[in-house]
């Protein structure tokens, strides 16, 4: 068993900096998503713990041993990509046991096969040259290849992306007992929330090169470290106003769209804080009629079903536009309605609007 230690890396290609200051320890059996938008650098983190770049700074060990410089064949990594990178002229047998010709495997190489293939439910396939298997049978055989070595640390980029909705349902469910089962040290690059949310024990959220947050799912979901990070999860997103939150004896008030809320008590002084964004999930606005008490007046713009909730488009009278997900009970909702919207005052986020970090939170990031 290994642990994969990150420190302090650095990467840039041009004027563009992919790794900037990342630090991250996973331990051995633990899974931790990297997650973020398209370019952030997540791919470029996995190739350089494999060894096909190395970083401008910083170190990269493995089992407390640096692997900075060392060749790819020499650091205990087994990688499955985004693309599959199948040999077309091997069967899929031959694609699994590729890597373990190369480290000289012991003779018990079918056994290994068969046990593996099983798990991943490819057997009948591995007499199959690459051409004949389809998207989610050529996944399974780059993540056989990957994980037949016993990896100390096993890098995965995206696996899922090019597979179908339904085998990515399957896999999100299966993944994660089955790469528990080794004792792998494992990175899973992706780009949906949802893959990280379920597949991940910690998701590291990575934004221009950095780490925003290091942390389980449901305290990235419910506890975001900045106005960056809140954005990224949930669907619909997060809807956001801009206030200057006041405390009066003990608890914290603010104005949106002319109309007064109750926030929850906050770790800081809220009178210390200018400007602020108030972030507020769809999932926890309540909808009520006109002659409700209390709330914020609104005109429903839009109903859009979506399978077991519609989300309704609303505006205030201030021209701001929020988004509610309502359950099914509320579907009697509709267009050109006046409404009134509320929240629990704990449900309310503040961030601050000059360093974009949750209200709060420290300065500086640092991941676990």
């Amino acid at each position: 068993m290994a642990r994969l230690e990150l420190n302090s890396l650095m990467k840039t290609f041009g004027t563009v900096r992919c790794a900037d200051d990342v630090s991250l320890t996973v331990e051995p059996g633990e899974i931790v998503a990297v997650f973020g938008p398209s370019g952030s650098g997540k791919t470029v983190l996995l190739r350089m713990i494999a060894g096909m770049f190395e970083p401008d700074d910083g170190d990269i060990l493995i089992g407390g041993q640096s692997v900075v410089g060392a060749p790819p064949e020499r650091r205990g990594v087994g990688m499955a990509f985004q693309n599959f990178a199948l040999f077309p002229h091997m069967t899929a047998r031959d694609n699994i046991t590729s890597g373990l010709r190369a480290k000289q495997a012991d003779t018990d190489r079918a056994a290994r096969v068969k046990s593996i293939a099983g798990l991943l439910k490819i057997e009948h396939v591995l007499g199959h040259m690459p051409r004949e298997l389809s998207n989610g049978q050529k996944q399974r055989t780059a993540l056989a290849r990957a994980l037949i070595g016993n990896p100390e640390v096993l890098l995965l980029d995206d696996p899922l992306r090019n597979v179908d909705a339904k085998l990515r349902y399957e896999m999100r469910l299966e993944l994660p007992s089955l790469l528990r089962r080794g004792t792998a040290a494992v990175l899973y690059v992706t780009q949906d929330y949802r893959e990280a949310m379920a597949i991940a024990d910690r998701i590291a959220v990575l934004v221009n090169g950095r780490l925003e947050q290091v942390a389980r799912p449901d305290e990235i979901y419910s506890r975001p470290a900045s106005v960056a990070v809140a954005r990224l999860f949930g669907d619909p997103s997060i809807n956001l106003a801009e206030v200057t939150p006041r405390a009066e004896q003990g608890a914290g008030f603010a104005e949106i769209s002319g109309s007064r809320v109750r926030l929850a008590p906050f770790e800081q002084q809220l009178d210390h804080h200018g400007a602020c964004w108030l972030g507020i999930r769809p999932d926890d606005l309540v909808i009520s009629g006109e002659g409700s008490e209390g709330g914020i007046p609104a005109r429903i713009i839009a109903v859009t079903p979506i399978h077991e909730r519609a989300v309704v488009l609303l505006r205030f009278s201030d021209g701001t536009e929020w988004l509610a997900a309502q359950p099914p009970e509320s579907r009697g909702l509709s267009a050109d309605e006046n409404v009134l919207v509320r929240f629990a005052p704990e449900a309310a986020l503040l961030f601050d609007r000059a360093t974009g970090l949750r209200v709060g939170q420290p300065h500086r990031r640092h991941a676990a």
